[in-house]
């Protein structure tokens, strides 16, 4: 296991980040830890007296990284820090989250423990997504749990031609397709009716909005997979490409978007004991086991 001796800090406004900075920044400074915070975070607790690091090379000073704030902070941290294979830790500002797993309750317990090497590593999966014009680069974007290419504001459907590794697939019309990772898999592709994935799973799950046939139905492939989704000329607006909920990409009529696994994977940091179900069970309002 790393010992871990700089800690970075980083998050964005949300409420309760205040007091789990302050407390997170107490414990770790009496345990004689160098500590650093990322700019953003900087910006929502003055008066800290710790040095201020650019978050784009945070990730090459520090150990550990430490995100506070919710699964959706943890997703734009993913997307600085996964090139760096920096350990990255969540802390969530009050209730269970799918990546952030530490309560503010829980800092000094579950922070302490990993600190002395009682933690479980998880390693997630990123996707490339790139848009081709005439077999040129026009864009590109990344994403943790999903890019989305949809028809955006139109009323109207669109029509799209699918490819995996080069091999068609189908045409179908519809109001857009989410393309997810596992770890995508319990946020906007379970709302359009996609199946969750374990996070362990090297695989990428295609998920039609609302297609104008009823055969169309989730397609799961390999995590190696190479996804093309052709935009025909015969549409008549530009596509919006959506990666991890931010607007990134605009594919045209005839253009192609290109979504492909990155070479770099997130090291997540959760504290031993972490289940995953057990997450599923707090945010899905899933069941308990009953007794007898």
């Amino acid at each position: 296991m790393e010992q871990f001796k700089k800690i970075g800090i980083i998050g964005r406004k949300a409420e309760g980040a205040f007091e789990a900075f302050t407390a997170l920044k107490t414990f770790l400074l009496s345990r004689q830890l160098e500590v650093v915070v990322g700019e953003m975070m900087s910006q929502i607790v003055p008066d800290h007296d710790l040095e201020v690091v650019p978050r784009d090379v945070i990730g090459d000073v520090c150990d550990l990284i430490v995100v506070i704030g919710g699964d959706g902070s943890l997703l734009g941290a993913a997307r600085d820090l996964a090139h760096y294979k920096v350990p990255v830790l969540g802390v969530n500002r009050g209730r269970l989250g799918f990546l952030t797993d530490v309560l503010p309750e829980e800092i000094e317990a579950k922070v302490g423990a990993v600190l002395e090497g009682n933690y479980e590593k998880d390693k997630r999966f990123l996707v490339d997504t790139f848009v081709l014009r005439d077999d040129k680069v026009i864009g590109q974007a990344d994403a943790l749990n999903d890019v989305v290419v949809s028809s955006g504001k139109s009323s109207s459907m669109i029509e799209m031609n699918l490819y995996v590794d080069d091999e068609f697939v189908n045409t179908q019309r519809s109001d857009g397709l989410i393309v997810s990772t596992p770890t995508g898999s319990t946020a906007y592709s379970l709302s359009g009716g996609g199946p969750i994935m374990h996070p362990k799973l090297d695989a990428i799950v295609m998920v039609p909005m609302f297609p104008h046939t009823l055969t169309s139905r989730p397609i799961v492939v390999s995590g190696d997979s190479e996804i093309k989704i052709h935009i025909p000329e015969a549409n008549r607006f530009e596509v919006p490409v959506v990666c991890d909920g931010q607007l990134n990409l605009t594919a045209a009529p005839g253009d192609t978007v290109l979504i492909k696994k990155k070479p770099h994977r997130l090291q997540l940091i959760h504290p031993t004991g972490h289940s995953f179900y057990a997450s599923c069970r707090d945010k899905l309002g899933w069941g308990t086991k009953l007794g007898g």
